[in-house]
């Protein structure tokens, strides 16, 4: 598995640490975003500003994306056709009010056909509501 995140790092010109494998190794297992804390509660040895600093270069070459919620930041990994000039992040970002945590709903996309005269690099979509698992 580590070997397959050290490719992917490199395809993104990012060096493959052992810090940067092992949080990637972490966001992947995730089913949704999570913040700075959280990341920095399960490697609790590991210092704050170097978690904090990976995450800021994963999302500069395109490996994860930052989800704003309430007063904090959350991340959560991109697809493989996001770079370092543009995050191709049109899907809805949700937030559980109940259990609160924040998905991806990548069957909620922008319409993208009517943006010709403009470049945008990156949109945050997000909702809030109550998830499904929740509503039952």
């Amino acid at each position: 598995m580590m070997k397959n995140i050290e490719q992917k790092l490199l395809h993104k010109n990012t060096n493959p640490t052992s810090m940067r494998l092992l949080i990637y190794d972490y966001l992947a297992k995730q089913q949704h975003a999570v913040s700075l804390t959280e990341i920095e509660n399960y490697f609790e040895k590991a210092d704050r500003v170097t978690i904090y600093r990976t995450l800021k270069t994963f999302e500069e070459k395109g490996l994860v994306h930052s989800v704003p919620e309430n007063n904090t930041t959350k991340y959560i990994l991109c697809d493989d056709d996001c770079d370092e000039q543009t995050h191709q992040d049109w899907h809805l970002h949700f937030y559980c009010k109940i259990c609160k945590t924040t998905t991806c709903k990548e069957d909620f996309i922008l319409p993208q056909n009517n943006l010709t005269d403009y470049r945008i690099d990156e949109i945050k979509f997000f909702a809030k509501g109550i998830c499904e698992k929740c509503l039952q």
